[in-house]
């Protein structure tokens, strides 16, 4: 049984774990929504929530996130859909300099609006 319940994990299959959340770390039902949202605990990637506005004017770049470490990727969301847009998810090659970038950044200001920073999965 056990084994079963960890194939399906995060799957569509999962009853109790919202799917849409452990795929890219953002759910269209927010807290609303009916299944889990399990925060990692730790990860290598940060989303910072509802910071990118401007499409033609983009000042957020890599190069001012590699102050907390070397960084991987970063994608930023330009979806029209309200619990995507604006996202941005920064991954860092080690866990810890994700953990830093969360503890400096999060409840901060950029551009008139707090960042939400958060691990994402």
């Amino acid at each position: 049984m056990a084994e079963y319940l960890a194939s399906i994990f995060g799957t569509e299959k999962d009853k109790v774990n919202c799917s849409f959340y452990f795929k890219i770390g953002a759910c269209r039902h927010g807290d609303r929504c009916s299944w889990l949202h399990n925060k990692p605990t730790f990860s290598q990637t940060v989303a910072l929530l509802n910071v990118y506005r401007n499409p033609h004017n983009s000042s957020q770049s890599a190069d001012e996130m590699e102050k907390y470490g070397e960084v991987e990727e970063m994608n930023v969301c330009d979806n029209l859909r309200d619990h995507l847009v604006g996202n941005v998810y920064v991954q860092f090659r080690p866990e810890e300099d994700a953990e830093k970038a969360v503890m400096d950044l999060d409840n901060r200001w950029f551009n008139g609006q707090p960042i939400y920073a958060e691990l994402s999965p």
